[in-house]
């Protein structure tokens, strides 16, 4: 049974999975009939010590979908297909992460949500979870239950390594910014 996370909490994955090596990071939300017409990007910022990304391959999106390092690649679902919960899908081998990378951080953006007066109040029953890609087997799940009335950006969770062990942190910070902002922070 996966363990459920509370925002704020983390998972120790070297220690709770050991000899893990390919996982799915999966993100996943219902919107509701106001929030039908949204377009919902993910993005995930693959980040060095000094809370940057090396170069744009670390950034990955819509427009790139896989890391420098080939060791993170998106998987796109069917957008027209409202009944799966997964709406975006991470593989990750842990091996081929390059080592200058300590933190991959999971941001969910509204895409041009100023201009179209969205917020994620539209959105429900937002999850990430985390499971070995080998076995199947849910390793932790976060889901995200607090009412984001204004914000138009979350960052869901963040993967990190600290002293040589991969972790998870349930993040569940709202934002009211679009993509661009998070490509500023990250970005050189």
């Amino acid at each position: 049974m996966a363990m459920q996370l509370s925002k704020g909490e983390r998972f120790n994955i070297s220690k709770e999975a050991p000899g893990l090596k390919k996982m799915a990071i999966a993100l996943g939300w219902q919107v509701t009939g106001a929030g039908e017409s949204y377009e919902i990007d993910v993005s995930a910022f693959m980040l060095g010590a000094d809370g940057k990304i090396p170069n744009d391959k670390y950034f990955i999106f819509y427009n790139n979908l896989q890391s420098g390092d080939s060791s993170v690649l998106q998987l796109i679902r069917d957008k027209n297909n409202r009944s799966q919960e997964n709406k975006t899908i991470y593989g990750v081998i842990l091996k081929r992460v390059n080592p200058e990378i300590e933190e991959i951080t999971f941001v969910v953006t509204i895409d041009e949500a100023e201009k179209i007066n969205a917020n994620f109040s539209n959105i429900k029953n937002a999850f990430i979870k985390i499971y070995n890609l080998d076995t199947e087997n849910e390793l932790v799940r976060y889901e995200l239950k607090e009412n984001f009335s204004r914000e138009t950006a979350v960052e869901f969770g963040r993967l990190y390594r600290k002293n040589g062990e991969w972790r998870f942190q349930a993040v569940g910070a709202g934002y009211q910014a679009g993509l661009q902002s998070f490509v500023d922070k990250y970005c050189s």
